[in-house]
């Protein structure tokens, strides 16, 4: 296959979680680097647990993050359909094949027969499988068993003794032996194809240059490997990258952190973030550097630069990474991605008013740097309006009882006081007036004012804090915190 076509195989039955995450990303940023193909199928089999709003989900995470594909349920394409459900016919046919072939059976255990043939290789200390007892029914024995209402599936025969080469792109050579895998369903009772036996014709059919997914899948390799042989196709390239582990080195869970894409959206997190910190995951870039963008991710992805010893997700790295990625974004941007958030904690109405998105803008100026993600801007607004503060600790009351905080705080109120507008610009001048004045150095005299109104030694810059405050609470603030070191 010269063109390069690599895939992303979502199963709808919930929202993407950030393994998938990762491979959509892995697989777009091969295709893209290569000038290839990413094709979005859909493996909606499942019928219990499948469902279309979990698909719009997912397709609605991977456009937040920036991973678009070219070909798929919502696009079209020349190799579709694009759910497996509507690919039936296209099992079918290849199933009678094998049946003709002998390649494949009809089986009509009972669940507890099967039980009892797990039972009996485990007791004799070998993997449990299918023995292959149905691949010797007769035409007689099959009519029987159809008659007493029996539903069979399909097993694929497995060739004995044969060794099952894997040459993958990221863990090498793997080798299986084809005896420890036993005859294998392909095709359940109800007719709909198993896993490993749809991926195969669809990746076929669909001409899948290269399968990049999760190292959990390297175990289902010989079984798709096996089948390819048997219908005399070429198989893709593989690539199994790393698992995703928590800090403590146990697989990925919900208390690790976030675990859906949507989750991390909803909490206030940067797509360009989260995409620079999942591209990090089992990969490394060239350089030292490792705040990248989408664009500069692509340039340098390599499959020979994937890690094959497992990834460790660091909530406290994302949460960096997010922050400088805050600091990088235009302010109309951020205003944007804060709305949502302060409309529904209510300190805004639905649909705010220019002045009211002006004063998110300054927030936003003036918080940037103190944000971790965009829902932090939150609780700093509505500390923003309480009418008194409490002094953070013994240190914050230590500076206000210094001998020239007096004079700082009445030069301070006297001036604010008569401001006609109180604006960043305004407050600038205004500091720095007092501190020519009073001959003061500008600890002298940002510090103590800081603290009255906020009760805290450090924050945000004060000519963008006292606007958003308001002139009439800040002096009201200044009032509480000399009554909290009043001898």
């Amino acid at each position: 296959m010269d063109e390069v076509r690599v895939r992303f195989a979502p199963s709808p039955t919930g929202p993407l979680h950030i393994g998938g995450a990762r491979s959509a990303l892995f697989n777009y940023l091969y295709a893209k680097g290569a000038g290839g193909k990413l094709i979005l199928r859909v493996e909606d089999t499942d019928s219990e647990r499948s469902s279309r709003q979990s698909e719009v989900n997912i397709l609605e995470s991977l456009k937040w993050l920036g991973i678009d594909w070219d070909e798929g349920p919502d696009v079209g394409g020349d190799y579709g359909p694009y759910r497996q459900t509507e690919r039936l016919p296209a099992y079918q046919e290849y199933t009678k094949r094998l049946l003709k072939e002998g390649k494949a059976y009809y089986c009509y255990c009972t669940e507890e027969e099967l039980e009892a043939q797990r039972k009996e290789f485990s007791e004799q200390g070998e993997l449990p499988r299918y023995n292959g007892k149905c691949y010797h029914l007769t035409p007689e024995e099959r009519a029987r068993f159809a008659a007493e209402g029996r539903k069979p599936v399909v097993r694929f025969h497995v060739p004995e003794n044969q060794d099952v080469v894997i040459k993958d792109r990221v863990r090498g050579r793997v080798v299986f032996e084809s005896n420890g895998i036993g005859d294998y369903v392909i095709v359940k009772s109800d007719g709909i194809p198993t896993y490993n036996y749809a991926v195969v014709i669809d990746d076929h059919l669909m001409k899948i240059s290269h399968v990049i997914r999760a190292e959990e899948h390297l175990s289902n390799t010989p079984r798709q490997v096996l089948l390819y042989e048997a219908l005399g196709w070429e198989a893709p390239v593989f690539a199994h990258i790393s698992l995703i582990l928590g800090k403590d080195r146990a697989k990925m869970s919900k208390r690790h952190g976030a675990t859906s894409v949507v989750q991390y959206r909803e909490e206030g997190y940067l797509p360009e973030a989260v995409v620079n910190f999942l591209a990090l995951l089992g990969w490394s870039p060239e350089g030292e550097e490792e705040i990248l963008s989408l664009e500069e991710i692509v340039q340098q992805f390599s499959l020979d630069r994937v890690a094959k010893n497992p990834a460790v997700f660091d909530m406290d790295k994302l949460s960096w990474i997010n922050g400088i990625y805050i600091r990088k974004s235009p302010v109309e941007k951020l205003v944007k991605m804060a709305l949502p958030y302060i409309e529904k904690a209510g300190i805004l109405p639905n649909n705010p008013g220019h002045e009211d998105r002006e004063r998110i803008a300054l927030a936003v100026t003036a918080l940037r740097e103190h944000l971790v993600t965009m829902k932090d801007i939150v609780s700093y607004l509505q500390d923003f309006s309480q009418e008194k503060v409490a002094l953070e600790n013994e240190e914050t009351k230590a500076v206000l009882r210094e001998d020239t905080v007096p004079q700082v705080m009445q030069a301070f109120r006297n001036k604010l006081a008569a401001l006609p507008e109180v604006t960043p610009e305004s407050i600038k001048i205004l500091l720095k007036t007092i501190g020519k004045e009073l001959k003061l150095g500008g600890k002298q005299v940002y510090m103590p004012i800081r603290i009255a109104i906020t009760g805290q030694m450090h924050g945000p810059e004060l000519n963008f804090l006292i606007p958003l405050i308001g002139k009439e609470l800040v002096l009201s603030r200044i009032e509480s915190a000399f009554q909290q070191v009043a001898p």
